[in-house]
Formats: C-alpha cells, structure tokens, sequence
C-alpha cells in the first residue's frame, strides 16, 4: 500500500457513500503500483508448462500435472532478489512440501485419521511460520501440500508424488539459476546502488514539503535494510573475507553518515543545490558499475553545521565507493555481525517453541483446519480439498487482514472461477493444456504484483486446470469449487477471527508506545556525555545500532497500522485514530538525529536538563497512548526556548502531542 493512499484512508471513511463497498474492502480491491516482471512472467511460463508438456508426450499427464503443481510452489516462493537467498527461498520450502505431500498421501481415505493428522500438521505449519521469510513458505507448503495429498488420488507408491513435486520446484529453481553465472553478485549491488538513488531522492526532496521528504526517507529505510540483509545473508554464508562483498558493505556503510545528515538538511528549510543529489546519484552509478579510480566532487562551499556535516559525509563516501580495495576492517555491519546459520537455526526454534504468538496462531490453524477436514468427512458432500486450502491461504499471517482476505479471497476465486470454466467449457482436454497453462502461469508474478485478490484470480484457474488432470470432473469442478471456498472463508472468519480477541481488540497501540519509548531511549543516548575519546567512539557505534533498529522498528510499525487499516471497525478506525502519530513520531526521531549531527560538526550541545526533559515527555507520551484505544488529550506544553539545537525535536514532539488532543 503506498503511503499516498495510506494517509488520507480516514479521510475516505469519512465521505463515503453509504451504499458503496466500506474503504477498507476497497483498498484491498485497488491495485498497487508495480513494474510488470518480465523476467519472472516468462519464467513461470516455462516452468509450469514443461513439465505438463513432458508428461503428454510421456502418455503420463497425472505426472506433468504433479510437476507442474510442484512448479507452481516454486513460482509462488521466488520473491528474493539475491541468488542465494533464491536458492533457499525455492530449495527449502520444496522439501517441507513433499513432506507435507508424502503425510497426505499415506492418510487419504483414512477418516478421522486424515482429520487428526492434517491438525497436528497445521499446528506445526503455523508455528513455523513466525520464524522467518523462508520458514513461513516452507510451512504453508508443508500443509498445502498435504491437504492436497489427503484429498486427492495420488500415482503410486506413495513417494511418486513426493518425488514429481520436488522435481517440479526444482525446475523452477534451475530456470531460476541460469542468470547466476551471468549476473552474479549483481542483486547485491543493485540493491547498494538503489540506496544511494534512494538518498539522492530525499536530499533532493530536502527542504520541500514534509509529507515529500517523508516518504523520500521511508524508501530509503526500506533500501537500506533490503540491501543491509542481502549482504549479511551473504556474509554469513561466507567463509573467510570475499574481496567484492568487502567492497559492497564499505560502500553500504559509509551510507549512514549521509543518511544521518539527510534530517539536518531538511531542517534547513531550504532546498540542496542540485549539485548534491546529482553527486550521490553518480556514486550509485559507480557501484552499480564498478568503478574505481580518484573522484571528482564539484560541491558548493558548506557554511552551516548541518551543510558541513552532509559536505563531510559526501566525500568520505564517494572515497570509498571509488576505492578498489577497501579497509577490511571498516566492513562490520552497523548492527553486529550476524550469528553461523545453525546458531540462528537453533535460536529461531527456540523462540518459536516459547512463543505465545507462535503457539497462537499454530492453534487457530489448527482448529480452522481440524474443522475443515471435520465438516469433509461427516458432511455427504463431495470430498474436496478446497476448503482447507482456502483456509490455509486466507489465515496466511503475513499476507495482511484475515478478515479483508477471507472477502478478498472469494472474490478472486469467483473470478478464477470465471476464467476456468470458460477454458474447461471451450478447450478440449490435452495437449491444449500446455499452452493455455503457459499463458495463465505468466500471468501469476504479474498478478500477484498488484495484489491478494489478483493473485488469488491469478492461482485459481491453474490449481483447477490441474486438479482436473487429477481427478477428470471437468466442468462440473466449477460449482463445488465456488461453495468450498465460501466454505472455507466462513469457517476462517468465524473460528479464525472472532472467537479470538486479538483479531478485533488491536494492539497496534502498545508497539507504537514501544516505539515512543524506545525514541526516548535514542534521544539519551545521541546526547550521553563521553569521557575520551575512546568513549565517544563506543557511544557513536551505540547510537549508529539504536538508529537502525529503532528506523526498522518504525518500518515495522508503519506495516503493522497499513495492515490494520484495511480491517473492519473498530481495528480499522482506531488504526486511523492513530496513524498521524506514526507519522509524528518518525519526524521526532529525524530531528534527533539531525540535532546530534549538528552538534558533531560544530552546533553547542543542549544541556543535559533538557535532553532528560524531552525523554520524560517521550515516556509520558509512550504511557498514555499504551493505556487507551484512542487518542486522549495530553496536559502541559513542551519545554525549551526555542533556540537551541533541539527545538525541532521540541516542536515535533509539541506537534505528536496536540495529535493526541480532541478537536475543540
């Protein structure tokens, strides 16, 4: 969701006609804004029309089916920039799937057995999916695939399915490889070089208006920590020192200074000669190259502190970009090193094994699949594996609102409906298959791009033109499949959603007041008083850590309040009662830094009674918003005289607390 059309959804609610659909149905129905993947488009196309391809010409069309399903699995979980991240993102989730396929199979037909099982599998799958990216594809594909076990006929023995599934992703994964040898480490420094583009956009945005410069420095958090875990997945992978990735992090690093300079700028109230952003872009463009050499800076005179400290940064940066071999010892990471893969492996399940939120969402998987299953085998209905696979898709935790997805989702199956049954009604069965597959497999990263329901429309058809290799009912999957995935969207919202407090009781509010409180902590440390020189290096990398995960925290929470804004009232409201101080908050944490940075090149530091001032009101703030659902009025007025160097953070943090007034 950009954030144009995030900030003014309250606004909407508001002159709304009564007999339109809500808004925030709305929002999840409207497009987002993304570049078609070409790439990824023909890929799919390749991969899922092959192996059905190979299984016609094979006389095998069960087997191509199979492989293609397996295909599907491996397009679906190809969302990673860097090779090797693909590598895990396909490779790792393809062996939970022909786990999850292999327990199916050896349960079909068996009941209450099935029943049982596919609980317990779900239980599992939800837990794992709070561990990570990777984790919570390989547990949808774990159950996925046995519910589809379950309730399918599979080729036997059992291991066939496993086997054509796994062969399916795997070809995806191949197809996927075949740039590496060509493109190489180039995700890693696109990703560096987007950083810098990113930077240039928001000094250029610099000094402009506030909600431009805002969503300027939003993108390049979000550049940053993209291009932060690249090259720390990489390096954690990497035995010993690898001299390109050596390079990349010198270069991503001396990044910060200049974004730490960015908010001084602003403040200025002026816009940047345009010599600055022009100067940052042509250092993206010589790490998107690689080039090396001495390099040429023709910059205005600095005068002011915040202009010598972005002067300072912009020279020290394009140094190293241009350097060939840069300091090894300068290439940490600016939040710590990360842990070998089996110490995180290790640590990630044990914090899933002892987390309330993990066991909580593993239960209502558990209890929305059980009933699932339940209702196939007492109900006389057609078996059908449908409505645990809508289930599983709808109660999906990181694909947004449970309860927006369960409308979305029979919205984009009706329309996958719509176009399976037109190619089941009018295609004859067989070697049409192929190119037919082809065409609605390119359109799945397409669609999947601008949205839930889009992918939904996208996915239905080809799961249906499948299955029907499976099991041969042809047009008559058409009803039966509409109905289960009404089916399966009631039970979620009902054994999913309401009978939990937690759907409807938000608590958006308490990470926000986190937030505040760790802006607090921040203002504290960027002003804590160093006795040497030794100190103050120990303090800067200090308050370097706590900027970066208190920006990624602030990310975190802008997703968190973008997801609860598209639910129905009362989450939806109160999210909207709260977003400006969202807003506001990030602002406080700019001036923050922009006056620490001020002070490094020059500015008088504020007293120590004034730093501790600003952090109690954070506090008070942090309490208040903590202890109500909506926004209260706050006493007294923010301290300073306005002339020091954190009078923006005193009028910003004035500014987050007239927010939280009442309209008079």
């Amino acid at each position: 969701m950009s954030t144009e059309r995030t900030e003014h959804i309250s606004s909407r609610r508001a002159r709304h006609h009564p007999l339109a659909p809500p808004a925030w149905l709305l929002e999840g129905l409207r497009p987002t804004t993304a570049p078609v993947p070409w790439a990824a488009a023909a890929r799919a196309a390749v991969a899922l029309s092959v192996p059905l391809a190979v299984g016609f010409a094979l006389d095998e069309p069960e087997y191509g089916a199979l492989a293609s399903m397996g295909a599907l699995s491996g397009v679906i979980g190809d969302t990673a920039d860097a090779y090797r991240m693909r590598v895990l993102n396909i490779a790792v989730p393809q062996l939970f799937g022909a786990v999850g396929v292999a327990l199916g199979t050896l349960v079909y037909g068996h009941g209450w057995v099935a029943v049982g099982v596919l609980t317990l599998i779900a239980l599992i799958s939800g837990m794992i999916s709070s561990i990570g990216t990777v984790a919570s594809v390989s547990g949808l594909l774990l159950l996925l695939n046995a519910v589809v076990g379950a309730g399918l006929p599979m080729p036997q023995p059992w291991w066939t399915a496993p086997l054509l599934l796994g062969a399916g992703g795997l070809f995806v994964l191949a197809l996927t490889l075949l740039g590496w040898p060509l493109r190489g480490r180039r995700p890693e420094r696109e990703a560096v070089a987007a950083t810098y583009r990113a930077l240039a956009d928001t000094l250029e945005a610099a000094g402009g208006p506030a909600d431009l410069y805002d969503e300027r420095r939003r993108r390049v958090t979000r550049e940053l920590n993209q291009a932060y875990d690249l090259l720390l997945g990489r390096r954690a992978r990497v035995h010993g020192r690898s001299q390109s990735l050596v390079r990349m992090l010198a270069q991503l690093n001396v990044v910060i200074p200049l974004v730490e300079a960015a908010p001084a700028a602003h403040l200025r109230g002026r816009p940047l000669p345009p010599a600055i952003p022009a100067a940052v872009r042509e250092l993206a463009a010589a790490v998107e190259e690689g080039r090396t050499g001495t390099p040429v800076l023709d910059l205005p005179a600095a005068g002011t502190p915040a202009e010598r400290a972005l002067d300072t940064a912009l020279r020290h940066a394009a140094t190293v970009v241009h350097l060939a071999e840069p300091d090894p010892s300068n290439v940490d990471d600016r939040l710590g090193r990360p842990a070998a893969l089996r110490v995180r492996a290790k640590r990630a399940v044990r914090d899933m094994m002892l987390s309330e939120a993990s066991w909580r969402y593993g239960l209502r998987l558990a209890l929305c699949i059980g009933l699932a299953q339940s209702l196939v085998s007492v109900v006389e209905v057609e078996r059908s594996y449908w409505i645990a696979l809508t289930v599983t898709f709808v109660l999906k935790p990181d694909f947004g609102s449970v309860f927006s997805r369960a409308l979305l989702r029979a919205l984009g199956t009706a329309l996958g409906l719509v176009v399976a049954a037109a190619v089941l009604a009018e295609v004859p069965r067989g070697w049409w298959d192929v190119p037919v597959i082809m065409v609605l497999g390119a359109l799945i990263p397409v669609f999947s791009a601008k949205g839930y329901a889009f992918q939904t429309a996208a996915i239905t058809p080809v799961i249906l033109l499948l299955s029907d290799l499976l099991n041969h009912q042809g047009f008559d999957l058409i009803r039966p499949r509409l109905l289960d995935s009404l089916i399966g969207c009631a039970i979620t919202l009902t054994a999913g959603y309401l009978l939990w407090p937690e759907s409807w009781h938000t608590r958006i509010g308490d990470r926000l007041a986190d937030t505040v409180d760790d802006a607090a902590r921040y203002l504290e440390r960027a002003f804590a008083p160093a006795a040497d020189d030794a100190a103050l290096a120990a303090a800067r990398t200090a308050r370097l850590q706590a900027r970066r995960r208190l920006y990624r925290d602030l990310s975190g929470v802008r997703s968190e309040f973008q997801r609860a804004l598209t639910e129905p009232p009362p989450t939806g409201t109160r999210a909207a009662a709260w977003w400006p101080l969202v807003v506001a908050v990030e602002r406080i944490v700019d001036a923050s830094t922009a006056a620490r940075v001020r002070v490094n090149h020059g500015a008088p530091p504020p007293p120590a009674e004034e730093v501790a001032g600003l952090a109690r009101q954070l506090r008070e703030l942090a309490g208040r918003v903590r202890s109500s659902t909506t926004p209260v009025r706050v006493e007294g007025e923010p301290t300073g005289d306005g002339s020091g160097v954190l009078a923006p953070v005193h009028q910003e943090l004035a500014a987050a607390r007239a927010i939280t007034q009442p309209e008079r």
